[in-house]
């Protein structure tokens, strides 16, 4: 028997910019809002949702399928989800609107989809071309310069709750044209949304990016900003045999790499209080004790034993 009442499969495989994709129709947005309706209508529990790979109907997407039930919906949009879990998933309603049930025809698409995928690794792997996830692999710094660029100009701040580009180049005291660029390589990377030329934060970036969240990281982030430059010179350390000088010494190294134990120390803290425990103890010694972040746990725990 299945744990769960229900079980919808919300396709999210990623694909490159301008081919037909469940996730570049907006899924990544469906799946979000499937789950907030789920929580608000108390189905949380009734309902698992999995995101899964390629579906083979990526010209249909995004596809949502509902097990056991067996409805497969296409062209899915956010503000369909209230519908679908309203409807569907509670009273048991399909929403015959968005169903698609030709099967030949599915079938037929999936089975293009498939042999389409298979030809061109096929051709790929002929001709020798670098796997994707080698390239992936090689060229993963770039989205991480972006945001590590971002984090370092605190562009999340500055857009705030919506901003031109032109309003947070001066905000940032940065170039419009170059901010711009910045901006939509967020964009692209899922950390900033755009409407009619303003941009918005995603919930994610709002919450740990931003000046004045409870949970903003990116005091401990910047440290990672300033290991990138350290990172540079990789090649001329194993030359080299040694540390080589990168000429960057930022004044806030301290600050930000205490930040960034901080962060790491508080993830782990209350873990370790369990894991030792806290009973007979009536003094702790927290020998390296960074930002305080063990002594603090132990603390609390103690307070409330």
């Amino acid at each position: 028997m299945e744990p769960f009442h229900q079980h919808v499969f919300i396709c999210t495989q990623g694909k490159p910019e301008g081919v037909a994709s469940c996730p570049n129709n907006g899924s990544l947005q469906v799946l979000q809002a499937l789950e907030r309706e789920l929580d608000s209508q108390g189905l949380d529990h009734q309902v698992q949702v999995t995101a899964c790979g390629c579906l083979g109907l990526c010209e249909n997407g995004p596809v949502m399928i509902v097990y056991p039930d067996g409805i497969w919906y296409r062209r899915v949009k956010e503000e369909d989800v209230p519908e679908i879990v309203g409807s569907h998933l509670r009273d048991g309603n399909v929403v015959s609107r968005l169903v698609w049930n030709d099967l030949p025809a599915m079938k037929a698409e999936i089975t293009e989809s498939r042999n389409h995928y298979r030809a061109m690794v096929q051709a790929k792997d002929e001709a020798g071309t670098l796997p994707d996830d080698l390239n992936e692999m090689v060229r993963s710094f770039m989205p991480s310069r972006a945001v590590l660029t971002a984090l370092e100009l605190d562009v999340f701040t500055a857009v705030a709750s919506g901003a031109s580009a032109e309003h947070v180049a001066q905000k940032i005291q940065a170039d419009p044209r170059a901010t711009e660029m910045l901006l939509n390589a967020l964009v692209s990377l899922k950390l900033l949304d755009k409407k009619e030329g303003r941009f918005f934060n995603t919930f994610a970036a709002a919450r740990f990016f931003c000046e004045g969240s409870r949970d903003n990281a990116r005091g401990g982030l910047m440290h990672t900003a300033q290991l990138w430059h350290r990172w540079t010179s990789l090649t001329e350390c194993v030359r080299a045999g040694t540390s080589v000088e990168t000429g960057s010494h930022e004044e806030s190294w301290v600050s930000d790499f205490i930040a960034a134990m901080d962060r790491n120390a508080r993830e782990r803290a209350d873990a370790v209080v369990r894991a030792v425990g806290t009973n007979g103890i009536g003094r702790m010694l927290d020998l390296g004790g960074g930002s305080g972040a063990y002594s603090i746990a132990f603390a609390r725990a103690l307070c409330l034993d």
